[in-house]
């Protein structure tokens, strides 16, 4: 199991050979330093032939030496600091373990990973320490050997000091760095040994910043940002389906979600011949991380309407048989999710959503100010809402009412999503409507479920009857459900009336 990351927060400093390292031991809340250890570290370092991890600013390697010797991912959070994920060396040496892998894979796309760089440091390592002989920080002493393999052969070799907190505080680290400038050291141009070994091999920097708007934005800047959020979260929760995390399931699928919702409310501002094709594939994307959450919810469903029933009235092992079907059904379900993550199909949608981000498909009508174009995207998606309950009070009870009732809670999502890219305008308007759209999702999502429940319920009783068994306690569900959805109807058109207007403009 990969380790769940550690923060590194340190600054490297380019070195002469002959520099001295100055004294340290009366740093700010410095009580003594420790004897220098020397470490004789070996690391390969891995990435594609095109170097995707570098131009992402990631760092596979695998080190042996030193006292954390195994294979570390290193991710960029911010200045100084990134997180460091770990797994053990492991018998084989040419063998990436699986959760770094899980980690890398929507950055690598179908990528082979080799290896690209070999580190050899002599370390002279030296511990500052505080009170209650706490490490604070530790400064690194490194004379470093470096080979690239390719495109073209290249070795380096330079000395470099380290500035790593340990248990200090940032105080510390300027101070430290103010007193190595006393003798003539200025922080490295390279933001790692990595970088500098690639030289000019090395990637520009890939990752795209993320729009900040504010009430005076312009439309398009307002859904790029919104966008930016979304295709984030969507890479940010890639490795945690692929370890079946089912909170990490129903983010991506909403993530995905509000991005195509984004895309329609907005399609008059896009190139509807680049957006139009990416929505398809978001609705599949989502469709297929969602059906494996799909059966849970509903297996959950059946366990506790089985739970409120009285012993005398559960006849039959239907506890077991409903197990048993959902499993088999949640089994298949996580099969197709991760086929789908694993396919060329995902990979060409993430390279698509990284040119939505590097070039927006924007029309002149998206430099209109936001603060007079969102409201009318939020009015119109207000008004298909309306029309969509509209037409559901107006249809009879039964399979043509829950469609209905199904379409109207489709609209209410996209009014919440749209209402949520509003929130740089007016705030506490948008969050009014984005509570009101939600409670109408959620109302109309559990009408929804109902209605899946019972078709699982009559297929779960006519197999039971198939197989000689009592089908009695299967539709006695049935009816509970089917009688629990008529009072949400009743009550939900009851409630309908106090949803507000959508007024987000001044």
């Amino acid at each position: 199991m990969t380790s769940a990351g550690y923060a590194e927060i340190e600054r490297t400093f380019d070195v002469n050979p002959a520099t001295a390292l100055p004294p340290l031991h009366d740093l700010p809340g410095v009580t003594h330093v420790e004897p220098p250890v020397e470490h004789h570290l070996d690391a390969l370092y891995y990435d594609t032939a095109d170097l995707v991890l570098a131009g992402r600013r990631l760092t596979l390697r695998r080190r042996t030496g030193g006292d954390d010797a195994g294979w570390h991912l290193k991710l960029p959070v911010a200045v100084d600091e990134r997180r460091e994920m770990r797994e053990p060396l492991g018998d084989d040496p040419e063998q990436i373990p699986e959760g770094i892998l899980t980690l890398v894979r929507a950055v690598l796309r179908g990528r082979t990973l080799v290896p690209v760089v070999r580190l050899r440091t002599r370390r002279t390592l030296h511990q500052l320490v505080g009170e209650n002989d706490v490490v604070l920080a530790e400064v690194c002493d490194d004379e470093v050997q470096a080979d690239r393999f390719a495109p073209e052969a290249l070795s380096q070799t330079w000395r470099e000091w380290e500035v790593e907190l340990v248990h200090g505080s940032r105080d510390l680290l300027d101070a430290a760095q103010a007193r190595l400038a006393s003798v003539g050291v200025e922080p490295s141009a390279n933001p790692s040994k990595l970088a500098r070994a690639l030289g000019d091999q090395l990637p520009a920097f890939v990752t795209v910043p993320a729009p900040r708007p504010t009430r005076k934005s312009s439309a398009g800047t307002v859904l790029m940002a919104y966008v930016h959020e979304q295709v984030r979260a969507i890479g940010i929760q890639d490795a945690r389906v692929r370890e079946n995390d089912a909170d990490g399931v129903h983010r991506m699928r909403v993530a995905t979600r509000r991005l195509r919702s984004a895309l329609s409310t907005y399609r008059d501002l896009l190139d509807r011949a680049v957006t139009d094709p990416l929505r398809d594939e978001l609705r599949w994307l989502a469709g297929s991380l969602g059906a494996a959450r799909d059966a849970e919810v509903i297996r959950q469903r059946l366990a506790h309407r089985l739970a409120q029933e009285p012993v005398e009235l559960v006849v039959g092992p239907l506890m077991e048989r409903i197990d048993g079907h959902f499993a088999e059904v949640i089994r298949a379900a996580r099969k197709q999710a991760l086929a789908a993550l694993d396919s060329e199909r995902y990979f060409r949608l993430l390279d698509t959503l990284d040119a939505l981000l590097a070039i927006p498909p924007l029309l002149p009508r998206a430099d209109k100010p936001a603060s007079t174009v969102i409201p009318e995207l939020i009015r119109a998606d207000w008004k298909r809402l309306r029309a969509a309950v509209f037409l559901a009070q107006g249809t009879p009870s039964g399979t043509v009412r829950d469609g209905a009732l199904h379409e109207a809670r489709k609209r209410a999502k996209q009014l919440r999503y749209a209402a949520e890219t509003a929130m740089p305008l007016r705030r506490t308007r948008a969050v009014r409507l984005v509570a009101a759209a939600r409670q109408v999702q959620d109302t109309l999502g559990d009408h929804q479920d109902s209605v899946v429940a019972r078709d699982e319920l009559l297929r779960l009783g006519m197999a039971a009857y198939l197989q000689g068994e009592n089908a009695f306690s299967y539709g006695r569900l049935h009816a509970v459900e089917r009688s629990g959805a008529a009072a949400m109807e009743t009550r939900f058109f009851r409630t309908w009336r106090d949803f507000p207007k959508a007024s987000i403009s001044k």
